[in-house]
């Protein structure tokens, strides 16, 4: 595909996220690049997605190879979401009504649903890894996932279920306790726990639930009951969760976005969170992961406005390194 790139909207840990445009057909598409030489976990996120077709799904729209400023680099296209992320909305403007929260978890459980039934685990689902697309809810960003079977451990510390936290498995049930941590940062207009080094331990080790939001309903507190249960065991699955009363009798009607950017397909945080997940694998014990919880610094991001023609060989910085947050951003240790 012949491409031009525009600025820059998202700088990560592992990959920059920019606009682009077609030049044989004027479509807009996003696209996430890195060097080749560090894109691993970019490749594995476009052989899962590559092979994905659903509406409650961010478009796969292909990845090429091309040499900028001497290097060369990975890029993965994907659907542009030009009314933001889930949690854009939440930043913008609080806590959501619950007709709008029940229509964006009918979104994502059915996402869920279709991800499980093919075996895969997303590892990190969250308001920012939500995409609003004619107000429809659709789950991205896949540097985390894996296959059932596999044996990783990955995610954003906040939203992961007790057994991720204490290192010891990752399967579909986690992706439902990550589910009611949404529902919760939708509903409170807020991260799911207290955004403090100790958290990590707390959702390890303590046998207690986030906090409910006063504001939900009773039918969406017993949802939320289903989702986060300690036991993996006896959290409802997505499939199960789909015919839950909360999801009932919700309107067709399109949920209009309300982006305050054109162009912002990712959170830039109502707690400050970074916008793209790292996919750099870790390798560390749970003791280390606490450690480096606490121990972590703020990022810098960068902005440009520029547009270029990928093939014209223009200068773009890929390879800038940034430190880990672990508080707020993803991680993939083994």
């Amino acid at each position: 595909m012949d491409w031009t790139r525009g600025h820059i909207i998202g700088h990560g840990a592992s990959a920059a996220v920019s606009i682009a445009v077609s030049r044989l057909s004027g479509d807009v598409f996003a696209v996430k690049s890195t060097e080749l030489s560090r894109s691993e976990s970019l490749q594995r996120e476009q052989k899962i997605l590559s092979g994905l077709n659903s509406p409650h799904i961010i478009g796969y729209r292909g990845f090429d190879i091309s040499v900028e400023n001497s290097t060369a680099v990975f890029n993965l296209m994907i659907e542009h979401a030009p009314d933001g992320s889930l949690s854009d909305s939440i930043r913008r403007r609080g806590r959501l009504p619950e007709a709008a929260i029940r229509r964006y978890t009918q979104g994502i459980i059915t996402g869920l649903d279709y991800l499980h039934s093919r075996g895969i685990v997303h590892c990190d689902i969250k308001g920012s890894n939500v995409l609003l697309v004619g107000g429809a809810a659709k789950i991205a960003d896949f540097g985390c996932a894996k296959a059932q079977q596999e044996f990783a451990i990955g995610g954003t510390p906040l939203f992961m279920a007790p057994e991720v936290a204490r290192g010891e498995e990752q399967g579909f049930a986690a992706d439902v306790w990550a589910l009611g941590c949404t529902v919760i940062e939708m509903a409170a207009g807020r991260a799911p726990w207290p955004n403090a080094p100790e958290t990590l331990r707390r959702i390890a080790f303590s046998g207690e639930a986030p906090e409910f939001p006063a504001s939900l309903s009773e039918v969406g507190k017993d949802f939320l009951s289903k989702c986060l249960r300690v036991d993996p065991r006896e959290r409802w699955t997505a499939e199960e969760l789909l015919r839950h009363p909360f999801l009932g009798d919700i309107r067709h009607e399109k949920l209009g976005g309300d982006s305050d950017s054109p162009t912002s397909i990712l959170d830039r945080g109502i707690w400050s969170s970074v916008e793209e997940s790292s996919h750099d694998s870790i390798e560390m014990n749970f003791a280390e992961f606490y450690e480096l919880c606490k121990n972590s610094r703020s990022e810098k991001w960068d902005w440009t406005e520029r547009w270029m023609t990928i093939r014209d060989g223009e200068n773009v910085d890929f390879g800038s390194e940034s430190r880990f947050r672990c508080e707020e951003q993803s991680f993939l240790f083994t």
